[in-house]
Order: structure tokens, then sequence, then C-alpha cells
């Protein structure tokens, strides 16, 4: 429904600098009306079985596939990354989202613990009208990642996604009515974070916040919420290290670096935007990045044969440039890119910016120490092993970090000491939704995925019995 104000926001596809929708612009009142929704429906749907919900999500999955195609074109409108890479990422991992939290409902598991003259036994509650705010750079794929345990829980959920990039979820409103889940249990509305996103954590009776975004934006969350002593999930920024020892398979980590710094035009709080390079292979590894990288085409995000398309917004776009601005006045020597690109036709007004190679800085300069969240990486070079291990450590950042090394006992090693929440070795961004992702010091409070996900969105309670 429109905002009580009638207020809207243009919605723009950066690919053309054109406006092509408006979107409601949700105030106080409107999270006020989704809230009351969701605890209107709260008991009824807290109160179907694991297997009933999870019918329910599995349903969503499968229009999920069904509707793949139209969804990944809006994706692309919307963010400005190829179509064909919210084919093959994007789309396909918001419905395994869903199927995944559908699956483990019915297998998570409450505890049992005996004492010689008693019983403890440990049950799980969903913890009743839940937040959920997602930000611009996955759309759908990390609305569904928070959504999808929440309403698997039991739940029910006031969700606002990005201003900048709605569409996808406004279509994924239809789909979840489509798919029978009764009305209030998912509420989305769309806003600014300033006004919506602060309305969601600022009500009483949300909860819990699960937020993904900018690293201000969560210490400003964490203030409000906080002393309203709201669990919180906040996955926040990074500054990823890829470290290239000696002994790495070259061409590998190469290739899977370019991937790592510029898929998605390096809009993804997991690229690797500091490759840090062994001394005795850093001319080597130098020479035959940056060829790969003059290689890559920007361009129309329609094309297939483009592998990066258009940066998400006007903003984003000049804050990316000034980086690399800053770079220079830092000492910086571009070696690829650099600059930004108008392709002819269509996309002459959108905002591309060409993937970009920088060397020559110092390990504590603002470029390499802040996150830029663009086609913007650095290569630096190490002597040694702690050398290494200081570089990548050195940020106040901590959510992942690849490894590249044949010896695992060193792999072993350097994992271990890597401020780091996720960590790769010989591999990037290869992902099991078992597993708990999340980041330390200014990446982030908490963990999602997996029977972390599930804990976050319900409460422990422990019966005690004596025989």
């Amino acid at each position: 429904m429109p905002s009580e104000s009638a207020l809207t926001i243009d919605n723009l596809d950066p690919s053309t600098g054109l406006v092509y929708s408006k979107i409601a612009r949700g105030s106080a009142t409107e999270v006020g009306q989704a809230v009351k929704a969701a605890q209107k429906a709260f008991p009824e749907w807290s109160q179907k079985s694991a297997i009933e919900r999870s019918a329910i999500l599995h349903r969503i999955a499968d229009l999920i596939a069904e509707q793949s195609q139209r969804l990944a074109a809006a994706e692309s409108k919307d963010n400005g990354k190829p179509v064909s890479l919210a084919r093959k990422i994007d789309i396909p991992r918001a419905e395994q989202n869903f199927r995944f939290f559908a699956n483990i409902i019915v297998a998570f598991e409450s505890e049992a613990h005996s004492m010689p003259d008693a019983i403890n036994y440990t049950t799980r509650k969903p913890l009743g009208v839940v937040g959920c705010i997602s930000p611009w750079n996955l759309p759908l794929y990390l609305f569904s990642w928070k959504i999808a345990p929440a309403l698997a829980a039991g739940n029910t959920v006031v969700a606002k996604p990005s201003e900048i990039t709605p569409y996808t979820a406004f279509l994924l409103s239809k789909i979840c009515q489509e798919a029978g889940l009764p009305k209030g249990v998912l509420n989305i509305v769309h806003g600014f974070g300033h006004e919506t996103g602060q309305a969601i954590v600022e009500h009483p009776d949300i909860k819990a916040i699960s937020f993904t975004g900018g690293t201000q934006t969560g210490k400003k969350i964490a203030a409000t919420a906080a002393p309203m002593f709201k669990k919180l999930s906040l996955e926040l920024g990074g500054k990823n290290p890829n470290i290239i020892f000696e002994d790495a398979d070259l061409e590998e980590a190469i290739s899977t670096s370019i991937r790592s710094s510029f898929a998605n035009q390096g809009e993804i709080c997991l690229c690797g935007s500091r490759i840090l390079i062994h001394q005795s292979i850093y001319e080597a590894f130098k020479e035959a990045f940056v060829q790969k990288v003059d290689a890559l085409k920007v361009g129309d995000p329609k094309e297939d044969s483009n592998f990066m398309g258009a940066i998400v917004s006007e903003d984003h776009y000049y804050k990316i440039l000034s980086y690399i601005q800053l770079a220079k006045e830092e000492g910086g020597v571009i070696l690829s890119g650099g600059n930004s690109l108008k392709p002819e036709g269509r996309c002459a007004n959108g905002f591309f910016i060409r993937p970009t190679v920088i060397e020559g800085l110092d390990q504590q300069c603002r470029t390499n120490t802040e996150e830029i969240f663009g086609p913007v990486v650095t290569l630096q070079p190490f002597s040694n092993e702690e050398e290494a291990i200081m570089k990548a450590n050195g940020v106040q950042y901590g959510l992942s970090a690849s490894i590249w090394t044949q010896n695992l006992q060193r792999a072993h090693r350097v994992a271990d000491q890597l401020e780091a929440g996720v960590i790769w070795v010989n591999t990037w961004l290869h992902r099991d939704l078992r597993t708990p992702f999340g980041g330390t010091k200014s990446s982030g409070v908490g963990r999602e995925g997996g029977k972390e996900a599930l804990r976050f969105f319900t409460e422990a309670k422990n019966i005690c019995i004596k025989y």
C-alpha cells in the first residue's frame, strides 16, 4: 500500500541513470501498522508445526525458481549488475536460502542434560516480531538470507529492503502471497534507512534486529537497540586480504583473485580488496593479474559478455572515484583502470567504473584501511609469514580472508592467527550454508547461517525436573 504521506522515492536504473519507478517512502506510521499486522499473525504462525512452515518455505523457493528469469532481470535493472551474474548467483542463492531453512527447521533439535537426580531439557521458542534490514549489493540474496530463518523459526517479520534496490523485494511479496504465506507474517516496508529503518530499530515491540550494511550504520543501530535489550545480528563492512604465498598455484590464485576483487563490481562485503603477495613472486603475479584485469569487459548489464555492469548509484559512483583520486594523492600508482567509463548506446549516462589496480601505497593509508566497496584493489608485497599476518590484521575490519599456499601446516597456522570470521584456503566464496557466517572487530556482531541463524531467531528456555 502507499505510504500515509503519499511521499515517494525515485528508483533509478544505474546502467542508464534514468528513473524507471517510484517506491513508497515509509515512515514510523507504516512501520507501526506493519508491527500490528505481524503481532496479529504471530500466534497462528508460531503455532504451526515446523513441517507446515517448511512446506510454505519450499513453495516460496519453487516459485523463485519458476520466476528466476524475471527476478534476474529485475535485479540487474535495480542494481546494475550483469543479468548473467544475477541468473547464476543471486536468484539461485535466494531460492537456496528458503530451501535450506525449510529443510533445517524440521531437523532443529532441542537439548537434554541429565543429572543424577534430575533431567534438564531446553526448548526454543520464536521471539515474536523481528526486524530484518538488508543492503543493496545482493538485494534478494541477502533479503532472503534473513527472512527465511526468521520465518522458519516461527517469527513474524517486519522487513526493509534497501531503498536503492527495492524491486525484487516487491516481487518476493507477490511470490509469498502466491505461496500461501498467511497475511501479516511478512511485512515489507519500503523507505529510507534513517526514517523507515530507524523506526524499525526503535519500535518497542520488535524483539530482534538483523542488519547487513555499513559499519557506521551498524553503530547507530547498536546505540539505539542495545539499551532496549533487543537481540542484535550485525553483518557489517570488510577490508579483506588475499594472501598469496610463494608456493601458491599462481594461475588459480590470479583467476580467483580477479573474481574476488571485481565480481558484482566489487560491491560484495567479502571481496578481497587488498592482495598481499610474497615478494619473490610479486612481479610475476602483478604482470599476469594486470593483464587479465585489462581484458575485463565493462558495460551494458544486459550483455552476457560483460564481466562488470554499473555501480549501484550515482552517489556511490562518485564515492569510489573519490577514493581512486585519494589513492593517487597518497602516492599510489594506477596499474589498470582508475577512471570512469561511458559505454555507447543506452548506457551512455550510466554509472560505470573500470576495474582498478593500485600499488605503492603505505599499509596505514586510507585507501588500504577504509572500505571502498567498489572495483578497486591494492597490491602489497610481503617478505615473510609474520609480515603477511601483520598486514592482513592491520585494519579495523575482520570479516574474511583468503590464503593461497600448498603448505598445509602454513595454511592452518596462518588461518588460526588471522582476525576474521571466515577464512578460505585456495578458494573464495566457497559457501556451505550450514556454517556460521560473520565477522570480528568492526565487521559485526553475531553469526548468521545454519543453526546459528535459528538460534538467533529463538529464545532458549531450560526446564529442570527433579526425579
